[in-house]
């Protein structure tokens, strides 16, 4: 199997299955994507999410902000059974979201945990990480906000947000009160849309 051109071994690929079909099942039941594009899960959800750990293959200490159904936060964990390291903390305040969330974890063997708190108060439970990735979640402005606390505290802290077709609007509101390098990488799903690597993030005094 491959997913963005990438080979995926049989036991992630049985892993991202049997996620599928578990999130079809709640879905059902918790609104955790709008019904109109589950006919595109894998490509418009699962291979989108995938692209978070292609482009940091590593086993790296992860936060996911909003995790919502998963995406990316799930399929960042599954990835990392496969190394037998790394670790994805995902932070998703609505607590049906996060029941599915811990369900999805243990069914998969995916390492990760799920913290039920809101976004503002994830950085007092989890102290560190070396990289975060949110999807769908905000603006770029509110996104640096969230992730300035870990930013602080590991100058080397890299995030990963996937964006749809306005994020040169979203850049440049957010120079206005952020410096920081900024690396954009096409999607491999969407044409007008891509994955901003950003590091060096500092609040402008």
């Amino acid at each position: 199997m491959k997913i963005n051109g990438q080979s995926v071994s049989r036991e992630t690929q049985e892993r991202l299955e049997h996620f599928v079909e578990l999130f079809k099942k709640w879905n059902k039941t918790t609104n955790l994507v709008a019904p109109s594009t589950l006919t595109e899960l894998w490509s418009r959800h699962v291979a989108d999410s995938a692209q978070i750990f292609q482009l940091s293959p590593q086993p790296k200490k992860w936060i996911d902000l909003g995790s919502g159904g998963g995406f990316p936060g799930v399929i960042t964990a599954i990835f990392l059974t496969e190394l037998g390291d790394g670790w994805v903390d995902l932070v998703e305040s609505n607590n049906k979201k996060a029941a599915f969330l811990r369900i999805a974890l243990k069914e998969t063997g995916a390492r990760g945990a799920v913290h039920p708190v809101r976004i503002e108060t994830a950085s007092e439970i989890i102290r560190t990480c070396d990289a975060v990735s949110a999807r769908a979640l905000a603006e770029l402005d509110l996104l640096f906000e969230y992730i300035h606390p870990w930013a602080q505290n590991n100058p080397n802290l890299k995030a990963y947000f996937n964006k749809g077709r306005d994020y040169e609007s979203e850049v440049q509101k957010a120079h206005g009160r952020w410096q920081f390098d900024l690396v954009k990488h096409r999607s491999a799903i969407e044409a007008d849309s891509v994955v901003l690597e950003i590091s060096n993030l500092v609040l402008r005094r």
